[in-house]
């Protein structure tokens, strides 16, 4: 009788998951991209892995995985050089392409390259760019130390001409490479250096020069005007033009290996001041010729990035489509004729009409004259879970699998989570004045869902607008808790007309401290807001939170343990009803079960018993007299009674299963 009422109550799709069948697939090769590319957009259809055996690198379709790999690294590329130029990613992804995969494989390939020739060129000039602005700064601060030293000074161009060697610019430098080209003199009086260096090195950099040269040496420094990109690390940083005058070829040795362990780049400055002008309009001159140039290449290439841009999100889908299709045409077997591709899989009961439907359609769109054969057939193995969800529930069946899916046809707890999730989390967040701040948030969430869905969001706001239901019945919750808790953003109102207590005194002027009396009937609804600021407060708000946790707990336990119940009578076990459920339930109920029973009593009588020291001496001396903290005629031998079934049901359910479950196995 009773399992003829559970088979007959209305079907509830979230209560237990979807019927499951076994189905075989025998496709031909014409068809067999297509055909799994429309079961893919059905998606009711999962496939067994038949080539488990074999590594990804002995299957099939194994080219095919590698070339949809290679472009999905192009479109990564893509991706970051749109993201480094600060372009706006489009926001309207389109999944059905319309160009076959090798036409975009080429594509791809084709921008990709147009892409890397733009970037060594553009960092080439770049380099040749930041050189030109780091010699014309030294120019300008280095002029100023030349003069100063008068007659002292020995160009530049005395130095050895691997010193100042830079190909980029002298192949392009006609003045300067002539002013280094120069015949050099014998002449070993004082000579210099002059160049650029980190402002984060200057200090090392002069301390080392002076210990080398043993003070033999002249350190002249200017900081530069403005942060530059330094040639060799491609950062901004702030740095520093110097001038080393010395003397000697042994210190020019020296001076020069420690300027290369520094970093410091250097570069020749003429003693003669007409020469020095001549270099200063010739180096501003390139610079704006090589501003230009940059100018003109960054445009073009963000335009080309732009154009990419507009196809990327297409691209992007595309090719994790095909990688996917590829994927599972991995797992399917040829037959032995190599014309047909065999596969299995399961999928639900009510999807069979979409599935046949769908490889119907793509034996028709791959002009293929053998049909797909589609058949059901047994399994032993386990059928996989599915749910069926919609934009609502499919938030709190996400929750619930985040903890563990349920097994094939279990009662599924995401239809309690619906309720308990959220009044769980209004239990502890209690304050209605948030709670409203909290559905404002997501009604704005809930009424925007259609465009918000089309968009490309953030971790935190993906999260948020997942969960924007639940976020809605959390706030409808929290508003109710927090009117029973009567705190609004922690501060009580009296919305239920005035409170039930006044001042013990007739004189008194401050109920804080001198204490309340009840002198009319309690408050309607919720706490009594007179208890805020009281004496009284913590102990009454704490022990009403505490007492309302532990019975909301054992209530959930006891559904949990119910459920149990079901799933034993839906798969015909008796063996986990009887040494699962029942001294699972007399356990819990006996000990905390019974402190529910207390808990409630005493709000009902407003009786003084410790209930403390009614559950520990219950333990402790059950035999003794409660005295005062009797609740009720009956309590003591209730609580012997309660006491001993708790100590049954422990061997009750830890014992028997695991031996009769032992047994059986060895009797197979």
């Amino acid at each position: 009788m009773e399992r003829r009422f559970v088979d007959n109550l209305p079907p509830m799709d979230l209560m237990r998951s979807e019927k499951m069948t076994s189905v075989q697939l025998i496709i031909p090769v014409e068809s067999a991209h297509r055909a799994v590319s429309y079961l893919g957009e059905v998606g009711l259809l999962q496939f067994r892995d038949l080539n488990a055996d074999k590594s990804p690198f002995q299957r099939t379709f194994v080219n095919q995985v590698k070339r949809c790999a290679e472009m999905s690294r192009k479109l990564r590329f893509f991706k970051d050089q749109i993201s480094k130029a600060s372009l706006l990613s489009s926001a309207h992804p389109v999944i059905q392409s319309d160009i076959e995969l090798e036409e975009l494989e080429r594509r791809l390939a084709e921008h990709e390259n147009e892409l890397m020739e733009m970037n060594a060129n553009g960092e080439k000039l770049r380099l040749s760019y930041n050189e030109l602005l780091e010699f014309k700064l030294v120019l300008q601060k280095a002029v100023g130390f030349l003069v100063s030293s008068g007659s002292h000074a020995v160009s530049e161009r005395e130095l050895d001409e691997n010193v100042y060697s830079k190909d980029d610019y002298v192949e392009t430098a006609s003045l300067l490479e002539q002013e280094m080209r120069s015949g050099r003199s014998d002449q070993s009086g004082l000579r210099f250096i002059s160049g650029i260096i980190c402002k984060s090195k200057v200090l090392r950099f002069e301390r080392i020069l002076f210990r080398a040269t043993r003070g033999n040496m002249l350190f002249n420094q200017a900081s530069a005007d403005e942060e530059i990109m330094d040639p060799v690390s491609s950062e901004m940083v702030e740095k520093t033009v110097f001038v080393v005058f010395f003397s000697g070829e042994q210190a020019k040795t020296k001076i020069l290996k420690i300027c290369e362990a520094f970093g410091a780049n250097f570069y020749p400055v003429p003693e003669d001041i007409t020469k020095q002008r001549q270099i200063t309009r010739e180096v501003s001159s390139r610079l704006g010729e090589l501003e230009a140039t940059l100018d003109a290449g960054m445009r073009h290439r963000n335009k080309a990035l732009a154009s990419i841009n507009i196809h990327l999100a297409k691209w992007i889908s595309m090719v994790r489509r095909e990688k996917a299709v590829y994927d599972i045409l991995n797992m399917l077997n040829f037959d032995v004729t190599k014309k047909c591709l065999v596969g299995e899989g399961w999928c639900p009961i009510f999807a069979k009409n979409q599935i046949q439907a769908a490889l119907q359609r793509a034996t028709f769109d791959s002009n293929s004259q053998v049909g797909i054969i589609f058949h059901v057939m047994d399994a032993v193995e386990s059928p996989p879970t599915y749910f069926r969800t919609n934009k609502f529930t499919n938030a709190f069946q996400e929750i619930v699998d985040a903890y563990g899916v349920a097994r094939y046809q279990e009662a599924n707890p995401s239809v309690y989570t619906v309720v308990t999730f959220p009044f769980l989390f209004a239990v502890m967040f209690g304050d209605w004045g948030h709670g409203i701040c909290l559905l404002l948030g997501a009604l704005v969430l809930i009424a925007r869902e259609s465009k918000l869905g089309t968009r490309k969001l953030g971790s935190f706001m993906e999260m948020l607008y997942g969960g924007r239901y639940v976020l809605l019945l959390m706030s409808l919750f929290s508003i109710y808790c927090g009117l029973i808790y009567n705190e609004f953003f922690s501060v009580p109102f009296h919305i239920f007309g005035g409170s039930a207590y006044k001042c013990r005194e007739t004189s008194c002027g401050d109920a804080k401290t001198t204490g309340l009396v009840k002198y009319q009937d309690p408050y309607p609804f919720g706490v009594d807001p007179s208890w805020r600021g009281s004496r009284s407060e913590l102990p009454f708000l704490n022990s009403l939170k505490m007492k309302m946790s532990i019975l909301l707990g054992v209530a959930q336990m006891n559904l949990g343990i119910i459920l149990s119940y079901f799933n034993g009578r839906f798969f015909g076990s008796s063996l986990d009803i009887r040494y699962q459920f029942v001294p699972q339930m007399i356990f819990l109920n006996s000990l905390f079960g019974y402190l529910s029973l207390l808990i409630i009593t005493k709000w009902c009588t407003g009786s003084q018993a410790d209930l403390y020291h009614v559950i520990i001496y219950m333990f402790l001396s059950p035999t003794d007299d409660l005295g005062e903290n009797q609740l009720f005629w009956g309590q003591r031998p209730l609580q012997i009674i309660l006491l001993l079934l708790a100590l049954i049901a422990v061997p009750w359910m830890l014992f028997p299963k695991p031996f009769i479950l032992k047994r059986l196995h060895t009797e197979l």
